[in-house]
């Protein structure tokens, strides 16, 4: 009798122990479903706020419109200018700052000793952990100065793009790491032991290994740098003009949204067409990362 009581506890349990798993994994989708649910949100407003803009002055006009004079007689809201800037710095921001972050983690998670290698990540952490003021005032005090040898104010493409460069890098070093670390060790195993010396094992059989991971930290780091706001206002020279060169004037989406924002009108046209060029940057990130997806996938197959 005794024997036959132990059967509806542990019937209980495990009633109970289901009832906890399906509690847990509502949570879990909930949570799944409410970020989705503010992706699509934010989606929605960006979207109907610039909507007006759009429809008064044409989607492909914005775009390839080349003068920005949101005050004049007739407004024109041309958002090449912009659009041009951004794509400039982010791309030297990346060419500077992705070869060097990439290095680095490779460096780390490969070559350096048991103690210089937490000393690396420890680095990156707190490169992350500056302010983007912080970037923006010492590019100002440093960068530009620097810069200005080389001809004009110093205030630019080139200036903002090595800026840029130094506040992605803690997003490439971080993610590039850990992409590497996690290559099964067989992998170098097999490829020394085939009498591949340890560069060629890196290049040929880690990283291509790492790749999904090291496309991602480039993924962010074009977001951190498209997305950039603060720092790029004090170095940029913030002109909205097409950028000629390295040391041009220049002026960004973000820049264009952040200055002019505090001082329109909520419902003018002038406010929907920021919200319009942020349609436009929210537009161009899709974009980058369904090519760099597209492309993962593809080296993939």
């Amino acid at each position: 009798m005794a024997s036959l009581t132990l059967f509806p506890k542990a019937g209980n349990k495990a009633s109970a122990e289901k009832r906890t798993e399906r509690i847990i994994k509502g949570g879990l989708m909930l949570c799944a479903l409410l970020s989705v649910l503010v992706v699509l949100l934010i989606t929605v407003m960006v979207f109907k706020e610039a909507w007006p803009a759009i429809k008064q002055q044409g989607l492909l006009n914005m775009i390839t419109g080349t003068s920005w004079k949101p005050t004049a007689a007739k407004p024109r809201f041309g958002l090449l200018p912009m659009i041009a800037g951004s794509f400039a710095v982010t791309a030297l921001a990346l060419l500077i700052g992705v070869p060097v972050g990439l290095a680095t983690a490779i460096y780390g998670a490969e070559l350096a000793t048991v103690r210089v290698a937490p000393l690396v990540g420890r680095m990156a952490g707190i490169l992350a952990g500056i302010p983007s003021v912080v970037y923006g005032f010492f590019g100002l005090m440093v960068i530009v100065p620097a810069v200005r040898l080389l001809g004009g104010t110093g205030m630019g493409v080139l200036s903002a793009g090595v800026v840029l460069a130094m506040m992605i890098l803690p997003t490439v070093i971080s993610v590039s790491e850990a992409a590497i670390r996690a290559v099964p060790g067989e992998y170098r195993e097999a490829s020394l032991a085939m009498g591949a010396t340890k560069w060629q094992t890196i290049w040929h059989v880690v990283i291509p290994a790492a790749k999904s991971g090291i496309m991602a930290s480039v993924v962010l780091a074009i977001g951190r740098a498209v997305g950039e706001t603060m720092a790029v206002i004090l170095v940029a020279g913030n002109i909205p003009v097409i950028p000629k060169g390295l040391l041009s004037a220049t002026r960004t989406l973000t820049v264009n949204i952040a200055l002019e924002m505090g001082y329109v009108r909520p419902g003018s046209l002038h406010y929907s067409a920021l919200f319009a060029a942020a349609a436009v940057l929210f537009a161009f990130i899709m974009l980058i990362n369904l090519s760099v997806r597209m492309i993962t996938r593809g080296g993939s197959r």
